[in-house]
């Protein structure tokens, strides 16, 4: 206060010199990596959620497993899946990337908008690395959908209209193969033969295509331009060649002779028929593609991807935990059963942990793996018994674009879209809005 002549007193307006001093800081790059993880069938949420406060919080039975990277973690807690509208459980994976409802007029039921991956990967990996995302899965496609893509297993949608649904790819050695061949020093002479039969192939399908358009109409033009944009974006592609580095390293390859990807194909629709010998051999088979996974990313092949542990109906057995019965049976086919829900739910917080483990060991250059990424786990419904939406077990982890982790923060039932515009955000993506429209409010608070 300045007090004048006549004893009066006038404020002053507030200054920046009457606050607190404040550490300059530069504002965090965008992410340079995403990778979306699936676990089918929600959770038990009253053995799922933290207690404590937002940074001081102890890990719920569930999610203990995770306590050794809990400071690289972020429990997302409030948000309901709004924009899930359709079947119960294909409505919520269609949901999860897109934030768009099941689409039942002409499409086959899919969604109707592109999921998250493909919007982040044609911003910072298509034409850019050998791929402009990975889509794998482990025990895909059981029950009803027999071993077919199916709107009860798509969770990866096209960029570009008509936003078809991307089937995962599930054979390990398949994976390994297209994606680590080239890394053999031994091989250099044949890789490189392949690498220039590939570009001489695309190269001619490019000139065929190309004098096709010309004979077209407006709208067959338009197709084929697509077309034509997808093969220049892999010939391009083809060009990008992993470099063997200190951080880029071939993962350890095994043997899944005793895991046959395709089983889905023999399936039942009650999940009758079991595969023992796949199911005892999915904990194995799974790290192998978590290590696949890592390695894609430090090795600069890609830097979207996406890992789907099993679909919706997730009708295989659990050998490894003594559960003789489906994912499904457990959740409610055979009446809700928490207690063998919360055995299954905690082993995939082993698997999560054990990647983010493996993403914080790669070293990028003063910095991790993990530092520079943000990895979201989700599922595609809350409650088993139920299939209520509502309080989504979402989990968020790393710290790219500048994502502060070690926290639980807590939302009042805000639609699950603005988290979908808030990893947007982190990837240098400005939107306020994504999927539906209506049920989207804008980026969420206090992520970064």
């Amino acid at each position: 206060m300045l007090r004048g002549a006549g004893a009066i007193a006038v404020a002053l307006p507030w200054l920046e010199i009457m606050g607190e001093e404040r550490v300059a800081r530069a504002a965090p790059g965008p992410a340079k990596r995403f990778l979306a993880v699936y676990t089918p069938g929600g959770t038990v949420m009253d053995r799922w959620r933290p207690t404590g406060t937002e940074t001081s919080f102890t890990l719920s039975p569930i999610l203990a497993p995770l306590a050794p990277v809990q400071d690289r973690l972020l429990v997302v807690d409030g948000l309901d899946m709004k924009s899930a509208r359709g079947e119960q459980h294909q409505s919520g994976i269609i949901a999860w990337l897109t934030g768009t409802a099941q689409d039942g007029s002409n499409n086959g039921g899919y969604g109707s908008g592109p999921s998250i991956d493909q919007v982040i990967a044609a911003r910072i990996s298509a034409g850019q690395k050998a791929k402009a995302s990975l889509q794998i899965a482990i025990r895909w496609a059981t029950g009803k959908s027999h071993g077919l893509l199916s709107p009860m297993n798509a969770a990866n949608y096209e960029n570009a209209a008509p936003h078809k649904p991307i089937p995962p790819r599930l054979d390990p050695v398949e994976i390994f193969t297209d994606l680590f061949g080239t890394l053999n020093p031994g091989d250099n002479n044949d890789a490189a033969r392949r690498l220039a039969r590939k570009q001489s192939i695309l190269d001619f399908l490019d000139r065929r295509y190309a004098t096709l358009s010309a004979q077209l109409g407006a709208a067959d033009r338009q197709k084929i331009d697509q077309h034509l944009t997808k093969i220049r974006e892999i010939e391009q592609s083809l060009s990008n060649v992993p470099v063997m580095t200190n951080a880029c390293k071939a993962p350890t390859m095994i043997d899944t002779s005793d895991y046959n990807p395709r089983t889905g194909l023999n399936s039942s629709d009650n999940g009758s028929i079991k595969d023992t010998s796949t199911d005892a051999a999915i904990p194995k088979v799974g790290r192998l593609l978590m290590d696949m996974l890592v390695m894609a990313f430090a090795c600069d092949i890609t830097a979207v991807g996406t890992l789907q542990w099993s679909d919706t109906e997730a009708k295989h057995t659990f050998p490894w935990l003594n559960l003789t019965e489906h994912h499904h049976y457990y959740q409610h086919d055979g009446g809700f059963k928490p207690a063998e829900c919360e055995l299954i739910c905690n082993w995939y917080s082993k698997q999560h942990l054990y990647l983010l483990q493996e993403m914080a060991k790669v070293d990028m250059g003063g910095h991790s793996l993990l530092d520079e990424s943000v990895v979201f786990f989700g599922s595609e419904i809350s409650d088993p018994p139920t299939h209520t939406k509502t309080n989504m077990p979402f989990l968020l982890a790393g710290g790219g674009g500048g994502l502060r982790a070690g926290r639980w923060v807590r939302y009042r039932n805000l639609p699950h879209n603005d988290l979908l515009v808030s990893i947007l955000n982190l990837f240098g993506d400005t939107r306020t809005t994504f999927g539906d429209p209506r049920y989207c409010t804008g980026p969420l608070p206090n992520l970064t």
